[in-house]
């Protein structure tokens, strides 16, 4: 393993929950502004790696979800609806193409609301500081 993956999968190690959550939707984004210049381009396995890819991500996305809470079944049912949406795209190809850019929007939008929750979080575990007199 050279020095980079050694960095790399450190700094992965060393990330918090909310922050390895926001890297996967960056990939997810990433991979879908892969497949819409594949598609572009006609590089048609590519285009089928990265909604492959995309669709291994949202999966993992359900699997980690705390089922307890309501909101996780709200967002199953997002992250399912997805997986067929791209499902849907990788079967229609060119006809389809407008439906990567929805599903990045929607992937865009979970991943800054869960931005926003990971800050208000972080925002509330800071201790005040405490005003020193005397």
């Amino acid at each position: 393993m050279n020095g980079y993956s050694k960095y790399k999968e450190k700094s992965i190690y060393s990330m918090s929950n909310g922050e390895l959550l926001l890297l996967l939707f960056d990939e997810t984004i990433k991979r879908l502004i892969r497949a819409e210049q594949s598609l572009i381009d006609g590089n048609y396995d590519d285009y089928d790696d990265c909604l492959k890819r995309v669709s291994k991500i949202v999966r993992y996305l359900i699997e980690i979800l705390d089922m307890q809470y309501q909101i996780s079944w709200d967002l199953k049912r997002i992250y399912e609806y997805l997986i067929y949406d791209l499902s849907v795209v990788k079967a229609g190809r060119e006809r389809k193409q407008e439906e990567i850019g929805r599903i990045r929007h929607i992937l865009s939008e979970l991943r800054e609301a869960f931005d926003g929750a990971s800050r208000q979080v972080n925002d509330m575990r800071i201790p005040a500081q405490r005003e020193v007199r005397g």
